[in-house]
């Protein structure tokens, strides 16, 4: 199996860790990624708030790289994919506006190529029960929280994947890691996104939300596939906890991180211990780590 790669802006930066353990985990599967040539930011958080053109034609561009190379395009940042995806839908939509575009990128868009989201790829190309049959290291006695947040499944008619109201793709991975994927409300519930610099008092009363529920329902952590949800949730948690008068202390990975540490892969590797909520301390006391 083998995939373009478009990292976009976060996993070269905040989110390095996700990264690495996107790489390490799919060569740990034998699924071979490919990065795209001369990738460029996606516009994703502020493009589309100020010019529609430019919104379309930022992640086209990338589209027109990736079928130059022939190969399904994997976005591990649930906004860079949503984005992508945003964008053929529109092109699709409007001849009009797919002309502009191409003039603007200066090549001709033919929607041969297929966004997928990392789930997407784990769970359904690859298979989650070729993921449980390759676990050597189960995550036995870990209680996981799947959070999607609200980029990865919708709008439905346009991301395509899973379904928006009760998505349980991670879900189902995080059973094949050998750990508990608990029942909880708040799977697709937003976490403030792109308000994390204007409205921090909105980020810090969701993310608080969404960490409460997890908390309640017997979760000893959360699972992510999007930098902006891990950063909100990670970052902010201490800031959180102060503001609202509790302790959570929960740890926030990346799926690809657990996933990671079920097949085997070393912990440093995957990028876990820098996270800003320590990651480590409760896989010790797991004895997964």
């Amino acid at each position: 199996m083998r995939y373009a790669y478009y990292p976009g802006c976060s996993l070269e930066g905040t989110a390095k860790e996700y990264d690495l353990s996107t790489r390490a985990t799919f060569r740990a599967l034998g699924i071979e990624l490919e990065e795209l040539p001369d990738w460029s930011c996606c516009g994703a958080s502020s493009a589309h708030t100020t010019n529609h053109l430019l919104a379309v034609a930022l992640p086209t561009r990338n589209l027109v790289i990736a079928e130059k190379q022939g190969l399904d395009l994997v976005a591990p940042c649930a906004a860079c994919f949503n984005r992508l995806v945003t964008a053929q839908h529109k092109m699709e939509q409007d001849a009009r506006l797919k002309g502009k575009v191409e003039q603007v990128v200066e090549g001709e868009y033919q929607g041969t190529v297929k966004v997928k989201a990392v789930l997407e790829v784990l769970a359904t190309d690859f298979g989650v029960e070729k993921v449980r049959e390759m676990v050597t290291k189960p995550l036995k006695g870990l209680r996981v929280a799947s959070y999607y947040g609200c980029l990865l499944v919708r709008p439905p008619e346009v991301t395509k994947f899973d379904d928006p109201e009760n998505p349980t793709t991670m879900d189902a991975l995080v059973e094949a890691s050998g750990a508990e994927a608990v029942m909880w409300p708040h799977k697709t519930e937003c976490c403030g996104g792109s308000f994390a610099f204007a409205r921090v008092d909105i980020v810090e009363k969701l993310s608080n939300d969404i960490l409460a529920a997890a908390k309640s329902n017997g979760a000893d952590c959360i699972a992510t596939a999007c930098p902006l949800c891990q950063a909100n949730l990670d970052m902010r948690q201490k800031a959180i906890e102060k503001q609202f008068g509790t302790t959570y202390n929960m740890p926030i990975y990346y799926i690809t991180e657990l996933l990671g540490l079920a097949l085997g892969l070393e912990p440093r590797s995957l990028g876990l211990g820098t996270h800003m909520v320590e990651s480590l301390r409760l896989l010790r006391e797991k004895e997964l780590a």
